[in-house]
C-alpha cells in the first residue's frame, strides 16, 4: 500500500474531513458543521449561534458574571447606537476603530416605484457600537460629582459590531458577543490595580475553565488598544502555532475622561478628571477553544462549559429490551445527576432520539461531550455500563459497574488531559533560542495558511523597543509583537532584529 493510500484510509477513519494536517481552515470549519454549532446566517459576515455553541457562550457568560459580581461589579447596559459627535471627542480611539464601523444615516424606509429605499435622513449619524467607551463615559460623566461617587464598577453583556472584511464563525464576524466592563477611580493607584485584576480574573477562568493555558504580558504601544495608556493581555496558542487574544484589560488613564468631563470634587475640594479602564473578552473565545483541544474527530468540550457533561445512550436489540434498558438508564441517570463537579450538579441526558445507536455516539462525539455512557442489556443484566472518555478515543471502552463510577473524578480527569495537552503544544512550539535577524527570518520563513504542522510558534526573544524599525519586516513575514511576558530573563541579548541593546523580551507570533 502507498504512503498516499495509507493517508487515505486513515483520513477515512476520522469523523472529519479534511484532518488538521491536510487543511487546518477548513478542518477548522468542519468541527463547527460537525459539532452542530453555529453556520454563517443570510447577512454577510454574521452567524447563527445554534444551541450547542450559545449553550457553551451561555456557560462561559455565567461563569464570568459569577466573578465579575464578586469582584464588585454590577451589570448595566447601555445604547447600541453612539451619536457621531461622540466619538469625535476621542480622535485616537476613533481611528482605531474607523475602519470597521457601521453607520446608520436614515430612520425609515419608504416604497419608491415598487422598492423600498431608506429615507428619513438622520440630523446626525450614528454608529453601531464597535465598542462602548464613548456612550458610557457620558454616563459617567453624569454619575460623577463626588469622589464618594467613586468607584464606578460597570459591566455590560452585549453585542458589537465590526465591519470584517474576512469573516471567520466565531474567530472574526461583523457581529458578535461580548462582555464589557468599564470603571472610574478616584486615583490611578485604585485603577491600575482595577486593571491587573481583570487580567488575573481572565487568566484564571479560561485557564481553570477552557483548559487553554496563557501566557499573560503587555501590549507594545503599537499594539495597544486605541486610547489607551496601557494594555494587558492573555496570549493563547493554537494547535497550529498562531495566536489568539484570548483577553484584554486597558488601564485608560485620564484619557476617555478628559474626552467625556468624567470629573470629580477629590477630598480636597479640587476638581480633577477620573482615572477609567475597560476590559472584555468575546464569543472568539469559542473558536479558540475549538482550534486547541478540536482533534481529527471533532470537538473536544472542557467539562465545565459543556452543555451537557454525560449523555447516556441506550442501546436495545429488539422491543423487548426497551422497558429494562430504560429503566436502568433512568437509574445511572438518577445516580450521575446527584453528583457535583465544580461546585453544580453534574449536567446529563439520555439520548432518545430514534436514530441508531452508531449514529448516537458519533454525533456526540463530534460535540465533544466529555463522556459517553452506553448501555445495552448485558449491562443492564450485570448492574454496569460502558464508558467512552471523550479525550482519549483510543482507549477501549471502559466497562464498570454503576456503583464504582466517579463522574466528577472523571470530568477533572477530562479538564487536566486537555489542558496538559494544549500546555505541551505551547511549550514545544514556543522558541527561545532564536538569536539573529537571519534565524528569525528561517524560522517565520514559510506562512502557507493551510500549514498545520510546519513547526512555527511562538518566538521569545529580546526586543530593542523600536516598532517602527522592525515594522515592514515583520508585516512582510505577516508576524505580530503579541506582548511583552511578565515573565523575563534576567539577561537580556541584543534585539532579535535589530542587534541593538533590548529592553525586554517579547512574544513574536502570527495570529488570527
Amino acid at each position: 500500500m502507498s504512503a498516499n493510500t495509507q493517508q487515505q484510509v486513515k483520513s477515512q477513519k476520522t469523523a472529519i474531513t479534511p484532518i488538521r494536517a491536510d487543511d487546518y481552515p477548513e478542518w477548522y470549519q468542519q468541527v463547527i458543521k460537525g459539532a452542530d454549532m453555529a453556520e454563517m446566517s443570510g447577512v454577510r459576515g454574521c452567524m447563527v449561534m445554534k444551541p450547542w455553541g450559545y449553550g457553551l457562550w451561555e456557560l462561559m457568560s455565567r461563569d464570568l458574571d459569577r466573578r465579575f459580581k464578586e469582584t464588585g461589579h454590577e451589570n448595566a447596559y447601555f445604547p447600541l447606537f453612539i451619536p457621531m459627535s461622540l466619538l469625535q471627542k476621542e480622535a485616537d480611539h476613533v481611528e482605531g476603530f474607523a475602519k470597521e464601523m457601521a453607520v446608520v444615516t436614515h430612520h425609515r424606509l419608504i416604497n419608491k416605484d415598487g422598492q423600498l429605499v431608506p429615507d428619513g435622513e438622520l440630523d446626525e449619524p450614528l454608529i453601531v457600537r464597535p465598542t462602548s467607551e464613548t456612550i458610557i463615559g457620558e454616563a459617567f460623566a453624569r454619575w460623577t460629582k463626588s469622589y464618594r461617587d467613586l468607584p464606578i464598577l460597570i459591566n455590560q453583556w452585549a453585542n458589537v459590531v465590526r465591519w470584517e472584511m474576512r469573516p471567520r464563525i466565531f474567530l472574526r464576524t461583523a457581529e458578535f458577543l461580548w462582555q464589557e466592563g468599564h470603571t472610574a477611580h478616584a486615583s490611578e493607584a485604585e485603577a491600575r490595580s482595577e486593571t491587573k485584576q481583570m487580567l488575573d480574573v481572565y487568566q484564571e477562568f479560561v485557564e481553570n475553565i477552557l483548559a487553554l493555558p496563557v501566557i499573560p504580558g503587555e501590549k507594545t504601544p503599537s499594539e495597544r488598544f486605541p486610547g489607551a495608556v496601557n494594555t494587558y493581555c492573555i496570549e493563547a496558542m493554537m494547535q497550529d502555532g498562531k495566536a489568539v487574544q484570548a483577553g484584554t484589560s486597558h488601564y485608560l488613564g485620564q484619557n476617555f475622561a478628559k474626552a467625556s468631563n468624567i470629573s470629580f470634587q477629590n477630598k480636597e475640594g479640587n476638581i480633577e478628571f477620573a482615572y477609567t479602564t475597560s476590559w472584555g473578552v468575546s464569543t472568539r473565545l469559542i473558536g479558540a477553544l475549538i482550534m486547541t483541544h478540536a482533534d481529527d474527530n471533532g470537538l473536544r468540550v472542557p467539562p465545565a462549559v459543556a452543555p451537557q457533561q454525560v449523555v447516556i445512550i441506550p442501546i436495545m436489540r429488539d422491543e423487548s429490551d426497551q422497558e429494562k434498558v430504560m429503566a436502568y438508564c433512568e437509574t445511572v441517570l438518577a445516580s450521575i445527576t446527584s453528583q457535583t463537579f465544580a461546585g453544580q450538579s453534574v449536567r446529563a441526558k439520555i439520548d432518545t432520539r430514534d436514530y441508531p445507536s452508531a449514529d448516537k455516539r458519533w454525533q456526540w462525539i463530534k460535540k465533544g461531550v466529555p463522556l459517553l455512557i452506553e448501555i445495552g442489556p448485558r449491562d443492564v443484566e450485570n448492574n454496569a455500563m460502558a464508558l467512552t472518555r471523550r479525550v482519549n478515543l483510543d482507549e477501549k471502552k471502559a466497562v464498570m459497574p454503576l456503583d464504582k463510577i466517579d463522574i466528577s473524578q472523571e470530568l477533572k480527569h477530562c479538564h487536566e488531559t486537555l489542558y496538559q495537552q494544549a500546555l505541551a503544544i505551547q511549550k514545544e512550539r514556543t522558541c527561545t533560542n532564536i538569536k539573529t535577524v537571519e534565524e528569525f527570518k528561517n524560522y517565520f520563513g514559510t506562512s502557507g495558511e493551510k500549514s498545520f504542522n510546519n513547526g512555527q510558534g511562538f518566538v521569545k526573544a529580546p526586543f530593542c523597543g523600536d516598532e517602527a524599525a522592525v515594522e515592514d519586516l515583520l508585516k512582510s513575514m505577516g508576524v505580530t509583537i503579541r506582548c511583552i511576558p511578565f515573565e523575563q530573563s534576567r539577561a537580556l541579548g541584543p534585539c532579535v532584529i535589530t542587534g541593538r541593546p533590548a529592553q525586554y523580551e517579547v512574544i513574536f507570533g502570527r495570529a488570527y
